[in-house]
């Protein structure tokens, strides 16, 4: 096999992307750390590493992959700088947070695969999540060479509408399986169409997701946001719920943070799930 090439490409400064905290908030279930620092991964059909070196982050990937494909996908159009700054009238708390998790970055990760990870996600941990996501892409998804190493495409809803709950055993996903399958033929028929809810209002799309069996608030909402690209979608799990409920009014609503929301969630996600050492 011929050596492939890598190209090297600059996405912006070490402030506007922390690779760590982005990778490791629980939005995304496919980048892992390796021992050097950098992290690896594969989006919307490609493979990447991403390598911080003093102020800058960069990512390489092999020479026939698109660089507007990762601008898009780490959100590096919008000033997240200037967001954050504006959560600073939503309490000490928030300011905290927002300070916490600064270089968090909202990925605009492929909708189908941000569906179906949050349906996998559901009362379930990080490091079991990883594994039947990884486990579902080597078996179903399509193989990638890339830096000497072998990845897997997340498998299109058209492949898994064909299978049946017994085909998904090997993922050790449990009753999920039947979720998983549920949902991808109704994305492969047309039935939800993913690309439509993304101009669409929020709260219609979370209704359109709502419709899919096994689909909850919470896996709708992080649909919403990380799949769907709404970025005032605030999604509530267990430790959103203690956060809010220690350090919030008890009339406080998600929408009075406005559109970026959804970023003021991951930063007192984060904040809460690392307790403020660093930790996650």
């Amino acid at each position: 096999m011929p050596e492939m090439l890598l190209n090297r490409t600059y996405l912006c400064s070490a402030a506007e992307l922390d690779a760590k905290k982005t990778f490791e908030c629980g939005q995304c279930f496919r980048w892992n750390a390796e021992e050097d620092g950098t992290y690896v991964g594969v989006a919307f059909g490609q493979a990447g590493r991403v390598v911080t070196e003093g102020d800058s982050v960069y990512i390489i990937t092999d020479g026939g992959a698109d660089p507007d494909v990762w601008r898009g996908y780490f959100d590096l159009d919008t000033d997240y700088e200037t967001v954050r700054a504006g959560f600073a009238a939503g309490g000490d708390y928030l300011a905290m947070c927002a300070e916490f998790g600064a270089g968090i970055r909202i990925l605009r990760q492929e909708s189908w695969e941000a569906l179906c990870s949050f349906i996998i996600s559901q009362c379930n941990n990080i490091p079991r999540i990883k594994g039947i996501v990884d486990r579902l892409c080597r078996l179903f998804g399509d193989e990638i060479c890339f830096d000497g190493q072998i990845f897997y495409t997340f498998p299109p809803a058209e492949r898994l509408a064909a299978l049946t709950p017994e085909d998904l055993a090997p993922l050790r996903c449990g009753y999920r399986a039947e979720y998983i399958i549920s949902a991808a033929r109704a994305v492969s028929c047309g039935e939800i169409d993913l690309e439509a809810l993304k101009t669409c209002s929020a709260e219609a799309a979370r209704g359109e997701l709502l419709k899919l069996r096994g689909v909850g608030k919470k896996v709708a909402d992080c649909t919403v946001l990380f799949g769907l690209g709404h970025m005032e979608a605030f999604p509530i799990d267990v430790w959103m719920k203690r956060a809010l409920k220690q350090h919030f009014p008890k009339d406080f609503a998600p929408a009075s943070l406005g559109e970026y929301a959804g970023l003021a969630q991951q930063y007192i996600f984060y904040y809460a799930r690392s307790e403020g050492t660093g930790k996650t």
